[in-house]
């Protein structure tokens, strides 16, 4: 990935120092579990854990020559060691992917961290701006046009609770993919047997897979980093709403826009939301990556290397990219600038009309008949909004409705706190608890 999107902690998991030293992490890992085994010499192994270390010029220089880079690593370490006897324990055992395959593991292990980090801070300032928004009046949008009031708050309760989801999902799709295999060529555990395999990967802290090929199979992988796409959808969806709220029409919602920053070369005024709709375009590519993993699942008989390639790429990418929209994300969220008479004035924009589904509900409750309702609502709704004039006044003037609702009737109808009145409780169901201290925003 581009250093334009990687962080600097993500950037050193995927480093090629960091690859190597996992590799000699699990080569070490081996040989001193397969010392307590009685095979391996111990005064070898101590040499190996001495004097191993990590030359990436080397490692590449050798692989230009041998064309492949375990090899390449393994001959660079032998040559650091510089004692043929201890030197030849090196790899005892084990086959390529053995070793790839697990040091993989260890390096998603810490990637996952990252993001699990990522996604709990993001999901801390979501439940912040909720509460600070509880009851700041909004009108909800179905199909971009006008339907009902909700509040700014419970728009943000919703992305949180889908945060929390997203948690949920990563986690079980990070422990999925902490495991382990020393099983050899072809998966059988032929060289050092199933009991070295799983106490090898129990001292790397991984669990063992309890049956591969070669390699671990990639249903793993492709959860893994399906999972990955979804937390970068859930990070489009709120970046995507704050660039409609941020339309010149709409105006609700602003992302941060810094002191000296310039929105376009040509137009001094603008102010667009750049960052929302960066997110938004990286999301298509840890997308498209998930589905390059669903592919790596069908492999020739026990192993090919048609996979391997495809990994190099879109397992790093992919958790940098989910690492920076998150911290990206998260400081939009926290900094956007919010609005709350402009969504007052935008609800009440058309003099009324989202009330309609509550002035249906009364008339039927109060005795008239469902279609006729409909028909003289809908009536006075498309000829309030033709015309720009108070769908109130004009229901208020109709005999037929006025058979059913009185004026204290008609006014419990267009009351916004009994539009709103469920929000409690359900902030309670999302969150779990009372409102903090803090008081909310609102506008009424």
């Amino acid at each position: 990935m581009i250093a334009r999107y990687t962080r600097q902690e993500m950037g050193r998991v995927w480093s090629e120092e960091n690859k190597f030293q996992k590799w000699l992490d699990v080569e070490l890992a081996a040989t001193e579990t397969l010392v307590e085994a009685g095979i391996v010499p111990r005064q070898a192994a101590a040499k190996l854990r001495e004097r191993a270390r990590i030359d990436v010029a080397r490692i590449n220089e050798i692989e230009a020559k041998v064309r492949h880079d375990l090899i390449a690593f393994t001959i660079a370490v032998q040559e650091a060691v510089g004692d043929p006897e201890a030197a030849r324990w090196l790899h005892y055992g084990l086959t390529s992917n053995d070793v790839v395959d697990t040091a993989q593991a260890l390096l998603v292990r810490d990637a996952s961290k990252l993001i699990e980090k990522g996604i709990a801070r993001f999901g801390e300032i979501l439940e912040k701006r909720a509460w600070e928004f509880k009851d700041t009046p909004e009108i909800g949008r179905t199909h971009g046009i006008h339907a009902e009031p909700i509040t700014f708050g419970l728009k943000i309760a919703n992305w949180y609770a889908e945060n929390r989801r997203d948690a949920a999902r990563f986690e079980a799709a990070a422990r999925e993919m902490a495991v382990g295999k020393i099983s050899g060529a072809v998966g059988t555990c032929t060289h050092l047997g199933p009991e070295i395999e799983q106490k090898i990967c129990a001292r790397l802290g991984l669990a063992t897979a309890p049956i591969t090929s070669q390699v671990i199979e990639r249903d793993r992988h492709a959860q893994y980093l399906a999972a990955l796409a979804i937390v970068a959808a859930s990070l489009e969806r709120v970046a995507l709403e704050i660039r409609h709220l941020q339309r010149t029409e709409v105006r609700e919602v602003e992302e941060p826009f810094g002191g000296e920053q310039r929105g376009s070369s040509a137009m001094p005024h603008k102010r667009n939301p750049v960052s929302s709709e960066q997110i938004c375009g990286l999301a298509r590519v840890v997308r498209a990556n998930s589905l390059a993993g669903a592919e790596n699942i069908a492999l020739w008989h026990e192993r090919d290397i048609s996979h391997s390639s495809v990994e190099r790429v879109i397992l790093p990418d992919s958790t940098i990219l989910v690492d920076y929209m998150l911290h990206r994300t998260t400081e939009i969220v926290a900094n956007m600038k919010v609005f709350p008479d402009r969504m007052l004035r935008n609800l009440d924009a058309t003099h009324g009309l989202v009330f309609s589904g509550q002035m249906l509900q009364d008339l039927v409750e109060h005795g008239a008949p469902r279609e006729d309702a409909y028909k003289w609502v809908q009536s006075h709704a498309m000829a309030a909004w033709e015309s720009e004039t108070s769908f109130r006044d004009r229901i208020a003037a109709d005999t037929n409705v006025r058979k059913y609702l009185d004026e204290k009737a008609l006014a419990h109808t267009f009351d916004l706190k009994r539009q709103l009145r469920a929000v409690d409780a359900i902030f309670g169901r999302v969150f779990g608890r009372n409102a903090p201290e803090a008081k909310s925003s609102s506008a009424r």
